[in-house]
């Protein structure tokens, strides 16, 4: 008895054992919820876990265990991974940490200083949402477009290779997968450069590239690489090749173990507009869709095009969550997606055969599905520009982790509604009800209908895990995580992390208890850049200190104090005269670069940075300088603009002094300028 409680203080309190066993078959076993080893806790992408210690009757129970501040953090859209009580996660430029879910002791960081080799990359994106384990292995993609193998015990590199090239708009922000010996990655940037979509798979051990697969077709004078692309350039005309036709894979890569397939989940077209991109018309594959592949070769094996011609930014890089489910009393081995464009697709993953197609918000674009042809049917006035086309270029459902449950049969989606405006004067002017608001909703995929939904709070919230407890977690842009039951929505148990969180939370098991952890900390384009929709939360990334927060049963920690919400306040500088003509060029250089990407459309700052209507800064021409075009803050997250001219410079000044008199004075907020949709 004595050495028994003596074994088991040791195991209580030794550090983690890192293992170097865990392969596919642990990544593929549905059962094992001791550990969180994927993205989507296993190739089948549905977060959810078999764990049920934490139940719907004793979450009451559940308790901080440990916080881990994470200093100079400013962006948490994160999915950490949890292996023999070990978490591991990427946030902001691509930096990974290992901590001992225990005791939340830091065990090693690794950082691979995108900020010094990124260069105009640097200006895209704020950073990461995931990472992949494969055995001894951690690897993530970076910023400026690498893809890295460390040592999940030591967090030493082992092998890099650049997966984009150096010098245009690519970058990686989604978390690679790894099977069958394989590693495979993605990529973005069709929103702001001329891009041609790819993914890529390289050998999990050595980095060596095995097998790429393009998503639109190239310069035809070169030939194609395969008969896919031949198949998808009679799809356009004209010579968008040259724009590069965009069908970024940033995010959604599944692979199904059953049929030895990989499901990519295509990106918009570059350009955005479909008669710009493809003047003739032509449905532009392989753009919005969703693409299987031989696993082994990268070979073409089907599509399902979500979007044809698109010409709405509905991309269809949403998780893609696989599953079996009975259908008109047969069981059926499907796919299921729930993409920006407002519908629920369910697919027979062995032919590529549409099952359904429902609407889970409110959609104007297309009255259906039509399941014969697998086409939507669009409405007759939405491509002429009269109608205001719902959802928005956010999305119904945007990059925020959905889950499905195997015991209740639904799946659980954060859902945005709303609408973008039409291009001509005679648009429909939609006033529906909660306009810019959210939602968790639950939704049966085999009888196509809501069976419950909760509204979340404002326009900007995180993603969810569900548990075989009968709990679905959900972080929320105010700062609280929730835990609703599963089966009734009903709201059982929650905690103000004291920080809005736009990340998703994961559960494991370590030592027989079971613990969920989650990133507290604002990101994403919708807190960067969505002004006053996120801006009200009050969150400001260089206030508020990002978190690791990590609960169990009975857990007594207390959270470290936290500033409280805070709305930025234009500073009034009455000593700044503003020219008009000055400010117009600022206006123009806002307009045109990536400076709203970060601090907001029409200058109001969704908290991941600052809000400089409210900022001494830019009161100083040689702080201004400094920090702006000289890249003195490149290092905490700032990109320098070494192309902008002294007119330039000068004009952003006026131009920011001038929103700042706008805002003071009470004037109304400018419309938001025509602009290509950020990456989410």
């Amino acid at each position: 008895m004595r050495k028994t409680f003596i074994l088991a203080l040791i195991a209580a309190f030794a550090p983690p054992a890192f293992s170097a066993g865990y392969d596919g078959k642990a990544i593929a076993n549905e059962q094992d919820g001791r550990n969180w080893l994927a993205y989507g806790r296993t190739y089948s992408e549905q977060h959810a876990s078999p764990l049920k210690q934490i139940t719907s009757e004793n979450v009451q129970r559940l308790g901080l265990a440990w916080s881990l501040d994470l200093p100079n953090v400013h962006n948490g859209l994160t999915v950490p991974l949890a292996v023999d009580g070990v978490i591991y996660f990427t946030v902001d430029q691509s930096k990974v940490h290992a901590v001992d879910a225990k005791s939340g002791k830091l065990l090693w960081r690794f950082d691979p200083e995108v900020w010094k080799v990124a260069g105009d990359k640097y200006r895209l994106s704020w950073g990461p949402r995931g990472i992949a384990y494969w055995k001894d292995k951690i690897y993530v993609g970076t910023l400026d477009g690498r893809l890295i193998a460390l040592a999940a015990k030591t967090g030493k590199q082992i092998w890099s290779v650049q997966t984009v090239p150096k010098d245009d708009s690519s970058n990686i922000t989604g978390a690679p997968r790894v099977f069958n010996g394989k590693v495979i990655i993605g990529h973005g940037g069709a929103d702001f450069g001329q891009i041609r979509g790819y993914v890529t798979a390289y050998d999990a051990e050595n980095g060596k590239q095995l097998w790429r697969w393009w998503a639109v077709p190239g310069d035809p004078a070169k030939g194609f690489e395969n008969k896919s692309m031949e198949m998808a350039a009679k799809t356009w005309t004209g010579d968008t090749w040259k724009q590069g036709g965009g069908g970024t894979i940033w995010n959604a890569i599944t692979f199904d173990p059953e049929f030895n397939r990989v499901y990519l989940g295509t990106g918009n077209g570059q350009p955005h507009g479909w008669r710009q991109r493809s003047p003739q018309g032509g449905d532009n594959l392989f753009l919005s869709s969703i693409v299987a592949l031989e696993a082994d070769t990268g070979e073409y094996v089907w599509h399902y095009q979500n979007d044809p011609g698109n010409d709405w930014d509905y991309n269809s890089t949403m998780d893609i969550t696989t599953a079996t489910l009975n259908i008109d009393g047969k069981p059926r081995k499907v796919l299921m997606q729930a993409p920006k464009n407002g519908f629920l697709y369910v697919i027979d993953r062995e032919n590529g055969k549409l099952i359904s197609g429902d609407k889970i918000d409110y959609v104007t674009w297309a009255e259906r599905i039509d399941l014969v042809t697998g086409r939507p049917v669009e409405n007759a006035d939405v491509r002429a520009g009269r109608r205001e086309v719902w959802p928005s270029a956010t999305g119904a459902h945007t990059v925020m982790a959905w889950a499905f449950s195997p015991q209740t049969g639904y799946l659980y989606i954060p859902t945005i509604r709303s609408g973008n405006g039409a291009r001509g004067a005679q648009m429909q002017r939609v006033d529906f009800p909660d306009r810019d608001s959210t939602r968790l909703q639950a939704w049966d995929p085999v009888a196509k209908k809501e069976v419950w939904s909760v509204k979340t709070p404002g326009f900007w919230n995180g993603g969810v895990a569900v548990t075989a407890g009968n709990l679905v977690f959900h972080g929320l842009g105010d700062g609280h995580l929730k835990a609703y039951d599963a089966r009734t929505g009903k709201e059982l148990w929650s905690f103000d992390a004291h920080f809005g969180i736009a990340g998703a939370p994961i559960t494991y098991e370590v030592g027989g208890r079971q613990y969920v952890s989650i990133i507290a900390g604002w990101g994403g384009t919708g807190a960067a850049a969505s002004g006053q929709m996120t801006a009200e939360y009050g969150w400001q990334s260089r206030v508020h200190v990002h978190r690791l927060l990590t609960f169990v049963l009975d857990g007594k920690t207390v959270l470290p104090p936290q500033a409280p919400p805070m709305i930025a306040k234009a500073l009034e500088a009455p000593e700044f005269a503003v020219d008009p003509a000055k400010a117009r060029i600022g206006a123009g250089v806002w307009n045109s670069s990536m400076c709203l990407g970060c601090h907001g459309f029409v200058m109001i700052a969704g908290g991941m940075a600052p809000d400089l209507r409210a900022s001494p800064v830019p009161l100083s021409r040689d702080a201004f300088t400094e920090i702006v075009r000289n890249g003195a803050l490149q290092q905490l997250g700032m990109p320098k603009y070494d192309k902008l001219t002294d007119a330039q410079l000068e004009g952003l000044q006026h131009y920011i002094r001038q929103r700042a008199r706008e805002t003071l004075s009470g004037a109304p907020t400018p419309p938001i300028p025509a602009l290509p949709v950020l990456q989410r």
